[in-house]
């Protein structure tokens, strides 16, 4: 008889049991990641009843690359174009909120006693919410259409690439093992460029690339692309310095910009599924009851902080972007939970080595009680406004809905912000462009022709022509190009006092590429 692998007999055990808590999980009208994350459990080696997984390793790098389908899913889903759309009244609500729950996160921890390393990974954990279970509860409310539910979508997207950028940071702090502002800066700046250049690739590349394909791609061949394509960038991502979930997640992205993104992710669902129950799961064997216990009062105080930051800073935030109290209130007590994120920043600390293992079991337990309470929360936050109203000075709430309306009557931009935009956007994108075809050259190309060749003249026509010919468009579209919009013309027309200024503007840019 032949020999079966250990990972093939854990990897049955798992998904069975998997299986079959989810489908009580699903009975019971209760979210399937905790069902996976309780499978989990059953069948790790700290419950000693059911048989354990023998091999955890194996599972773990199951579980690493369930943790980049979940991030190449969620770049499908994100789309650059989504976010330009997301509104101001997402941003600052998400900006307000994230702010808020991570410092508060953070000083939890310390007041709790943990290092500074597990305070601010606690920060981080706490930093998004999520977007299963929101949606999963709006369904089952039916409150989906309401207006308020459009502005927990917005935030939900910018929560999400701001956790993403969180959790890179992490990584740089964790690394230099100090909080040095000289290298948060470059690490920002760095992710900045390449996140830029990733994106101006994606939308001029791959969209042209997928087109001249689509005959010949089924949806096998998609299959293999795209996660061939997710991998490279993860790879590539790793070797610049930064996570193999970010780069999933900027491919996610990129594809998100093309034609053939429905059907990518359609594609992928099965594939991105399977190895995502994996990871979950992989998380439920790291729960350690007995540590759960232990850190009882610290998991209860966390989930206070959760609710009360979350509710009060999210919806203090969609009231200083001008909604009404009202919708406020209901955007706050909806994003009181934390989401599948709090996993993954938890599993990169762990990678790392730098944070305690008992953060695993404050976050499932957190993400736990969290989970149960957001339906009801969400239930509860009309009652509350209503009694809000009531218990409120007549004065305040005068203030509060001139506020609101001063503030959704603005009008769009006048056409000098219009344009200072437009300038701005194409000089960026077009100046990434050319500094990445510079370092390309550089620690690349050239490089690669010097080692090849020996005449000196030979390498230094090449070595000088070759950069230049292919940053000349875009050299050019810097320097010379204008905004295709007719803001320009319309103020050049306008009056004779605008011609000066815009005079200057092209002097600058000239200038700027020189």
């Amino acid at each position: 008889m032949g020999h079966l692998p250990k990972l093939i007999e854990d990897l049955g055990l798992i998904l069975i049991v998997a299986a079959f808590v989810v489908l009580i999980f699903k009975k019971i009208k209760q979210p399937l990641v905790l069902g996976y994350i309780i499978a989990g459990f059953l069948v790790s080696p700290n419950f000693k009843i059911f048989p354990s997984v023998a091999d955890m390793s194996n599972i773990k790098t199951l579980a690493e690359i369930g943790v980049i389908f979940l991030l190449f899913s969620l770049g499908l889903e994100f789309s650059f174009k989504k976010l330009m759309n997301v509104g101001g009244s997402a941003s600052i609500t998400a900006f307000t909120e994230i702010i808020f729950i991570t410092i508060a996160g953070y000083f939890t921890g310390k007041m709790l006693g943990w290092s500074t390393m597990d305070s601010m990974f606690l920060g981080g954990m706490l930093a998004s919410s999520s977007t299963t279970i929101i949606i999963r509860a709006f369904d089952e409310l039916g409150v989906k259409t309401k207006s308020f539910a459009k502005t927990v979508f917005g935030v939900l997207v910018v929560e999400d690439i701001v956790v993403i950028l969180l959790m890179v940071l992490l990584s740089t702090i964790a690394v230099t093992n100090s909080i040095d502002g000289g290298d948060i800066l470059f690490t920002v700046a760095k992710l900045m460029f390449f996140l830029i250049l990733w994106f101006i690739v994606g939308i001029y590349v791959l969209p042209t690339f997928l087109k001249r394909i689509k005959k010949l791609v089924d949806d096998e061949i998609l299959l293999i692309l795209s996660m061939g394509l997710c991998l490279g960038m993860v790879l590539i991502a790793v070797k610049v310095g930064f996570s193999a979930e970010l780069g999933a997640f900027v491919m996610g992205s990129m594809l998100a910009e093309t034609m053939a993104a429905e059907k990518v992710e359609h594609t992928l669902k099965s594939v991105r599924d399977l190895f995502a129950a994996i990871f979950f799961v992989s998380i439920g064997m790291m729960i350690n009851v007995e540590q759960m216990v232990q850190y009882a009062f610290p998991i209860l105080i966390i989930t206070l902080v959760t609710l009360l930051g979350k509710i009060l800073s999210a919806a203090l935030g969609a009231l200083a972007s001008g909604q009404p109290l009202k919708h406020s209130v209901q955007v706050g007590f909806s994003m009181a939970q934390i989401g599948e994120f709090a996993f993954i920043v938890a599993t990169l600390g762990l990678s790392l080595n730098v944070i305690s293992d008992f953060l695993f079991p404050v976050a499932v337990g957190v993400s736990a009680i969290t989970t149960f309470t957001t339906p009801y929360l969400i239930k509860v936050s009309e009652p509350f406004y209503n009694w809000l109203v009531k218990v409120l000075p007549e004065k305040w709430l005068e203030r509060i809905n001139d506020y609101s309306s001063d503030t959704q009557s603005i009008q769009a931009e006048n056409g000098w912000k219009v344009l200072l935009q437009e300038y701005m956007r194409m000089m960026l994108m077009n100046g990434i462009v050319v500094i990445g075809i510079y370092l390309l050259y550089s620690n690349f190309i050239i490089p690669m022709i010097n080692d090849k060749l020996n005449d000196n003249t030979t390498k230094n026509i090449i070595g000088n022509v070759l950069p230049i010919a292919t940053a000349l468009p875009f050299l050019w579209a810097f320097m010379v190009k204008r905004p295709n919009s007719t803001v320009f013309y319309d103020l050049l027309k306008k009056t004779k006092y605008n011609r000066g200024p815009l005079l200057m503007i092209e002097v600058f840019r000239v200038v700027w590429a020189s």
